[in-house]
């Protein structure tokens, strides 16, 4: 049977609020802490500062009841039982993990144990860090009965992040004692015993009381790698698929056909198999580097990781050289640039291929102007205003007088545009789509010359296919 466990969350962002707010949905009374006094301000006023589905309202219904906000670290970690550690952890210049701020708040967490808790890795860390969080609290003067190190890493999807907490694949759970693995079973019990589920408010989604959440209690150790080398291995699948994207448009070949082919397979499946312009975010880049920085340390020469990362770079290169080819020269063009964000469904910019390949085509010399449904406020603090970086309020005022258009981002209102409209605003019919959105055959007939990834190029009447200039 499920009981209230009173947990505190350290860190804000969109792994300690997601997390924070569902405990509080599941029935939990959580206090979140941050640092960051602004945020806290926001959070405290029921706005949520990252946009993420299903999050305002869940903030706005659990606020001040269920999970409340401070930056007061002492009182939260007094009253609660389990100590949530969702800080950043951000790539440092070798390529590990910065684990600094997971130090620093250990070390903050070490002033006001007085009883027992459970500190739990949420952050996701390389492994051993475990360990690490150890030798840190006892440097600090805690005794050893009064703590236990657990990880609990966290599947969150930018833009899905909700409904995969709560509707979870699996819940892994590293906990090196029997003690501290029951806590984590009772934080989890609504999940796992399907009492959530019965709730008239619950969330909607593929677990219920019949088919609950499954829970799966390793090893400390075992539970970093598998965070580690899951994001490593959903990154391989991407640039797999890009490889394979490239092999297939040299010989006129369809990639969106090879990969239903190979989705039908049920030991490979279709996720991840959508060949474009490579993964990007706060997660696989810099989890592939660190999972490959580990190996190093442990004298494992994990070569497949490293070639996932240059098939990752080389794929926006690859981008480039299409939109190139298509205008034939760069400098002077003006470019609508559909998506800033690194995925649809997020307002997240961090390591986006969309701003590497602008980035590129503005020191080539073209004028961007740019629209996204939620990414441009976050774009302008990178690429402010300027006479080669504009931003618009529609798809369409993006395109007006453009040479072409490039699809960066696969939000779905850009696979509904209206293509009449969209034809005659720009200058020259041409797509250059970074994310496979349409059909080629069907664009053709709609009057464009459509490029995209791991398919032939289709031209229009008025363009017509270029030839190719072989120089001698």
């Amino acid at each position: 049977m499920s009981r209230q466990v009173s947990i505190c969350v350290i860190g804000s962002g969109y792994v300690g609020l997601v997390a924070a707010v569902c405990f509080a949905e599941v029935g939990h009374k959580v206090i979140c802490v941050d640092n960051n006094e602004a945020k806290v301000n926001m959070l405290q006023q029921g706005i949520a500062p990252i946009y993420e589905e299903h999050l305002p309202e869940m903030l706005a219904r659990h606020l001040n009841k269920g999970v409340t906000f401070t930056t007061d670290l002492g009182p939260a970690i007094e009253a609660c039982e389990a100590v949530f550690i969702a800080v950043g952890t951000p790539q440092g210049s070798s390529g590990s993990a910065d684990l600094s701020y997971v130090e620093a708040v250990v070390s903050e967490i070490a002033r006001y144990v007085t009883s027992y808790k459970v500190l739990v890795e949420k952050s996701t860390v390389p492994v051993y860090t475990n360990e690490w969080v150890s030798r840190c609290m006892h440097r600090h003067g805690v005794e050893p009965e009064l703590f236990d190190v657990v990880s609990n890493p966290e599947f969150l999807r930018e833009g899905t992040a909700i409904e995969d907490f709560l509707h979870p694949d699996r819940i892994v759970v590293g906990a090196n004692n029997d003690r501290s693995a029951q806590l984590l079973r009772d934080i989890y019990a609504p999940l796992t015993e399907g009492t959530y589920y019965t709730q008239p408010e619950a969330l909607p989604g593929m677990c219920s009381p019949a088919n609950p959440a499954k829970l799966l209690v390793t090893s400390a150790q075992s539970a970093e790698i598998i965070k580690h080398s899951s994001n490593a291995f959903l990154a391989l699948k991407i640039s797999f698929i890009n490889a394979v994207a490239n092999l297939a448009e040299s010989v006129d070949a369809d990639i969106e056909d090879i990969a239903t082919g190979m989705g039908l397979d049920s030991r490979i499946g279709t996720r991840f198999l959508r060949a474009g312009i490579g993964y990007g975010g706060s997660c696989f880049p810099k989890d592939v580097a660190a999972f490959y920085w580990v190996a190093q340390q442990q004298g494992i020469d994990f070569q497949i990781l490293d070639e996932v990362r240059k098939i990752n770079a080389h794929q926006q290169e690859i981008f480039f050289n299409k939109v190139r080819a298509a205008l034939w020269t760069l400098r002077g063009k003006k470019l609508a640039a559909l998506g800033l964000a690194f995925k649809a469904d997020t307002d997240d910019i961090r390591d986006s291929p969309a701003i590497d390949i602008i980035r590129k085509l503005i020191d080539a010399g073209v004028s961007i102007t740019a629209y996204d449904p939620a990414a441009i406020e976050k774009t302008k603090a990178v690429l402010p205003p300027s006479d080669s970086m504009q931003y618009a309020e529609d798809p369409y005022s993006a395109a007006e007088g453009a040479d072409a258009v490039i699809i960066l981002t696969e939000w779905k209102e850009f696979g509904k545009l209206d293509l009449h409209r969209l034809n005659h605003a720009l200058k020259f019919p041409i797509i250059i789509d970074g994310r496979n959105l349409y059909k080629p055959a069907f664009m053709q007939e709609q009057g464009f010359t459509y490029v995209s990834v791991g398919r032939p190029a289709v031209y229009s009447a008025q363009q017509g296919k270029p030839r190719k200039i072989v120089l001698s």
